[in-house]
Formats: structure tokens, sequence, C-alpha cells
């Protein structure tokens, strides 16, 4: 008899202590701290957008934590240095999520965003944004844990050619591209969608990255003599080359660019090839006054100096990263990666403080949105040239 009280208190306490123990694992994971890892160019040929990014990713989660984080739960930013590198990225993926239990990830290039899909599959515990905007990633089948935080490439020539046919219907247009994938990204869906739009691309001009000797290339657009010249896979170099010596030549082309070349800081070390310079962003700029953004605000009371697109783009990612963890909260739902693109893809007219210049949505893997902007040199700003131009709408 002794014997079966015993065993009903060993199994009655056994069963308390597991009850006990589930709770405590509950309030736990309720207190414990949300990771955002991150593989960052802080330094190499692509520092100057990490840097930017790294202030960005910074700023929105402190006002995240300082609001008292999501549902009590703060928000840690870890971060590695890659030089921008794929094996240096990967490696820092490794070591990140070997040392944390991370929910979400933003990765330096698309390189990585490849190589690392696989292993992001197989954990599937987070989902991951980055600097790459590159049209083979808008693809939620193939890529269904990650996303891109504004148009892809092939989007951004959309939103360019869609300004174009509206400006000059049936323009002529060259294109200027790196040999890159960056570069290669969105010429042959570009010519398809130039023809689709009453376009016609008169001249494809394609040179290494970085700077280079331009002059033969820029004879063959002086023959060609498009009415708009788009450039797309550079950050700066040899864009002002080739505006430079067009210019000179007495060429009336309309030169434009997408995101990684429209930073206001590089287009103002163009010089004088700046002046009239246009291109697509889908976030506003810092200095941007207006309409109400309360989100620039807060921006530019955080850094009353001027903060790059790199840094609007690595705070707005952490935005939409911490919105889908919300609404996975909010749902009482575990944060897998299934769950968070899930609570992602419930973004829906969804108000960014300004930062975007619409409300957006993210029935995908990208925001399809963006502006035309034209760099005054009287101002030494990037303006608005264009409304804000939303695809599939």
């Amino acid at each position: 008899m002794k014997l079966t009280l015993s065993r009903r208190s060993l199994i009655g306490a056994a069963m308390a202590g597991l009850t006990l123990g589930a709770v405590d694992a509950r309030a736990q994971a309720q207190n414990e701290e949300i990771v955002l890892g991150g593989s960052i160019p802080l330094t190499g040929v692509f520092a100057f957008a990490g840097v930017g990014i790294h202030a960005g990713i910074q700023d929105y989660l402190k006002i995240v934590n300082d609001a008292g984080g999501i549902k009590g739960r703060k928000i840690k930013y870890v971060a590695e240095d890659t030089g921008y590198k794929v094996d240096a990225s990967v490696a820092a993926f490794n070591k990140i999520t070997g040392q944390n239990k991370v929910s979400l990830y933003y990765g330096d290039s698309t390189g990585f965003a490849k190589t690392i899909n696989p292993e992001l599959e197989r954990k599937g515990t987070m989902i991951m944004a980055g600097a790459s905007f590159a049209s083979e990633l808008n693809d939620p089948k193939k890529f269904p844990l990650q996303f891109l935080p504004g148009p892809d490439y092939t989007e951004m020539f959309g939103i360019l050619m869609r300004h174009i046919a509206k400006e000059k219907p049936g323009a002529s247009i060259a294109f200027v591209y790196s040999d890159t994938e960056f570069g290669r990204d969105p010429i042959a869906p570009g010519e398809k969608l130039a023809t689709e739009l009453g376009l016609k691309v008169v001249e494809k001009i394609v040179t290494p990255p970085g700077s280079v000797d331009v002059s033969t290339e820029v004879l063959k657009l002086r023959r060609a003599r498009p009415d708009y010249t788009i450039f797309h896979g550079y950050v700066l170099a040899p864009i002002p080359e080739f505006i430079q010596q067009a210019k000179q030549m007495g060429m009336q082309s309309r030169f434009m660019g997408t995101f990684w070349s429209m930073d206001n800081s590089m287009v103002e070390k163009m010089g004088e090839a700046a002046d009239g310079f246009m291109g697509v962003m889908p976030y506003r700029y810092y200095y941007d006054k207006e309409g109400t953004a309360p989100m620039l605000d807060k921006i530019r009371q955080m850094r009353p100096e001027y903060q790059s697109t790199a840094y609007m783009q690595g705070f707005v990612t952490a935005m939409l990263m911490t919105e889908a963890v919300k609404r996975t909260l909010d749902a009482s739902k575990e944060l897998t990666g299934a769950n968070l693109k899930a609570s992602l893809n419930t973004i829906k007219d969804f108000d960014t403080g300004g930062i975007f210049g619409v409300p957006i949505s993210i029935p995908g893997n990208s925001v399809p949105v963006g502006r035309i902007y034209r760099f005054d040199a009287k101002q030494k700003q990037m303006l608005p040239a264009s409304d804000w131009i939303q695809l599939g709408k």
C-alpha cells in the first residue's frame, strides 16, 4: 500500500514537474530575445552601402526596443563583417546561427542569397532579406523564405520604362550594363517589356564594372542616339565618364539609373554630369519634406546629418522583418520561417511612416513600388520627377 502511494506521489510529482517545466519553457520563450543576424559588408568594395545598412538596421531596432520590443521581447542584432565576399558571408551565417537562435537574417549579396538558400530551407527557423534586388530571388517557390525590401531589378526597369512611355511614347532606349550577374539581370526581360510598351531598344552596351575607358562605348551610344540611356549594374563608375563624354559630343539622351546608383551623395560626386540624372527609388530621400512622414522625422531627429539610400534600405528591411514577427506572435504562432513568411505576406496597404511614399503590400517576394527622381544641380538634391508607380495596379 505504501509502495502504491509512493508511486502515485512520484507520478504526481513528475506530472507537476512536467507541467511547471512547460510553463517555464513558455515563460522563457515569451521573454527570449528575438535575434536578427547579419552578413554585412562593413569593409571592401560595397562598404559604403554596408555602413549605411548597418546603421539603418540598428536605428530601427532601437526604436522598437525603446518602445518595449515586440510583445515584451527585445530584438537583438548580431552582425559580422563580410567584406562583400560570399565565403565570408557563409562563414558569418554559420557562426551567428550556431551561437544564436536566429529568426531574421540580412544577407549582403545575390551570390550569398543563392548559396545559403538550401541551408535556410533546411533550418526552417528564419526569413531573410538583404542588399540584393535580384529578379531571380523574386520567386516564392524557389526562395520561399526570402524577400526583397523593394522592387526587383526587372521591376525597377519596368518602373523606369513606364515613366518613359508616358513621358515620350515610342521613345528609343539604350541599355548600358556591367558584365556581372547584377548587370545582366534585367536586360532580357527589359527588352521584352520595352516592346510591350512600344519603346525601341536601339543599343545594348556591356562594360566591366568599375572605372574603365569608355570612349569606344560612348561612340556606339552616339551612333545609336537614344532618347534615354539606362545604366544598371554599377554604383558610380563608369556612369559619370559616359555622361560627361556623351554631353561633350552634344548628345541629348536622358540618363537614368537603378537603386544602387541613386544615392544623393554618390550622384553629387558625378560633378557636372549629375545635372538631370534620373533613376528609380523605392523610398523617400532623407531630406524629403513632402507630405507626412513620421518615420523620416524620427530618423532626422536621431541623425541630424544626411543618411544614404543604403541606410533607408536597412531601416525599412528591419521594419518589415519585425512586422512579420509582430503578426506571427499576435497570431500566437511559433517563430518559424514558414510562419514568418506567411505573416509577411499578410502585409497589405501597410504604412511605413512615409519611408515608401505609398502604403505597400507584399503578396509575393517583392514590394513593386518606386518613383522617378531627377538630380537638380542648383539644389544638389534628387527631386521627384514622377508620381509613385505601383506595378500591378
